[in-house]
């Protein structure tokens, strides 16, 4: 693990309960849990206010990284900062910042892209989805 980095401003903060099974052997939350705490915190953050009807034939998941930072314990809830890090061409990088105490404990990455109406091709962003995008960017960081 390194050294931790600031929270960043701007994005949406996405509350996400810990249960006591997501903690290994080591009495912190296991490595391969935090994966599906950023899906949860991904999925809830595009759901909001219809946001993902936005996408119409949805979006998939094209690459994901995680830098573990700090251990995450069982507490009642941490938190997962959701923003847009970067915007491409047919794809965009959502940044998952989860934190707890005031301190960031895994910085995540996730590329999504957008389906054509097969429901297997990407396709580009419409100018409203990409104006949309550019609204969600978080502040501080790459992605």
């Amino acid at each position: 693990m390194s050294q931790t980095s600031p929270i960043p401003t701007g994005g949406t903060d996405i509350e996400i309960q810990l249960r006591w099974s997501d903690e290994d052997k080591l009495g912190h939350v296991n490595n391969a849990r935090i994966v599906t705490l950023m899906e949860e915190a991904r999925v809830r953050w595009l759901r909001r206010d219809g946001i993902a009807e936005r996408f119409g034939n949805g979006l998939v998941v094209a690459a994901l990284q995680i830098n573990y930072l700090k251990p995450l314990y069982y507490r009642p809830s941490m938190t997962v900062r959701m923003g847009v890090g970067r915007i491409g061409t047919k794809s965009f990088a959502l940044r998952h910042l989860g934190y707890q105490d005031g301190q960031v404990a895994f910085d995540g990455t996730t590329v999504m892209v957008a389906l054509d109406t097969d429901g297997v091709s990407s396709r580009l962003p419409t100018p409203a989805e990409r104006q949309w995008l550019q609204d969600q960017m978080l502040s501080v960081g790459n992605a």
